[in-house]
C-alpha cells in the first residue's frame, strides 16, 4: 500500500511542474486524495459492502469535488489533474499511467445494464471537459481534445477532437479532410451573408420602383 502511494506521489511530481514539496502534493492535490480514498471504495465494493463503499465515495466526493464510483477499476499511477467535477462510472476500466484533467466525464449513453462505461487504455489523456460515453475503447497513447464527445472507439495512437469525437490523428499521421478547423462551419456569419444579399437586393428593387416613379411623373 505505502508503494502505491509513493508511486502515486511520484507520479504528480512528474506529471505537474507545480508540485514542489512531497508534503505540498499530499495535503493540497484533491485528484491524489480521490485516488486514495477509492482504493479504499474499491476494496469495499469488492468485499459487497456496497453501502459502505458508496459512503466512502460520496465523502470524498464532498471533500474534493470528485466523484469515483466505487466499483470502478484503475490501474497504476492514475492522475486527475485539478479534479473539480470529474465524473467516473462503475464499469469503467482506466489503465495505467493515464491522465485526465478537470470536467471530465466518463460516463454512461442510457439505463444500459453490464459494461456501460469507457475503457482507457495504457498513456490515454482525456483534456478538460472532454466526455466519452458508452462502452467504448479509447486505445493506447491516445489524446482526447479538450471539450470534445466521444460516443465511439478510439484506436491506439490516435488523437480525436470535436462534437462528436473525430479522429484528426492516427499513428502520428493527420487524418486528411477530418475537422479541418479553418472550414467549420460559422451559422452566424451564414446568417449575416444572407440578410446582406437579402438588403442588397431590395436596394436594388427600391431603386427600380423610384426610376419607375420618376418616368411616370414626367409622363403626367
Amino acid at each position: 500500500m505505502f508503494r502505491l502511494m509513493k508511486e502515486d506521489i511520484q507520479c504528480i511530481f512528474e506529471q505537474d511542474p507545480a508540485a514542489r514539496s512531497t508534503l505540498e502534493v499530499m495535503l493540497t492535490y484533491s485528484g491524489l486524495h480521490a485516488i486514495w480514498s477509492h482504493r479504499i471504495a474499491h476494496a469495499l465494493y469488492k468485499k459487497r459492502l456496497l453501502f459502505l463503499a458508496r459512503i466512502v465515495s460520496q465523502i470524498s466526493r464532498f471533500f474534493t469535488g470528485i466523484e469515483i464510483h466505487p466499483g470502478a477499476t484503475i490501474g497504476r499511477r492514475f492522475f486527475i489533474d485539478h479534479g473539480m467535477g470529474v465524473v467516473v462510472g462503475e464499469t469503467c476500466e482506466i489503465g495505467n499511467d493515464v491522465t485526465i484533467y478537470q470536467g471530465v466525464t466518463l460516463g454512461g449513453t442510457g439505463k444500459e445494464k453490464g459494461k456501460r462505461h469507457p475503457t482507457l487504455c495504457d498513456n490515454v489523456l482525456v483534456a478538460s471537459g472532454a466526455k466519452v460515453l458508452g462502452s467504448i475503447t479509447i486505445g493506447e497513447n491516445s489524446k482526447v481534445g479538450a471539450g470534445s464527445v466521444v460516443l465511439k472507439d478510439v484506436p491506439a495512437d490516435s488523437t480525436v477532437v470535436g462534437i462528436p469525437g473525430t479522429i484528426v490523428i492516427t499513428n502520428g499521421v493527420k487524418v486528411k479532410g477530418k475537422y479541418d478547423h479553418q472550414a467549420m462551419p460559422d451559422p452566424v456569419a451564414d446568417k449575416c451573408r444572407m440578410l446582406e444579399n437579402e438588403l442588397e437586393s431590395l436596394k436594388e428593387r427600391l431603386d427600380e420602383i423610384e426610376k419607375s416613379a420618376k418616368k411616370e411623373g414626367n409622363l403626367l
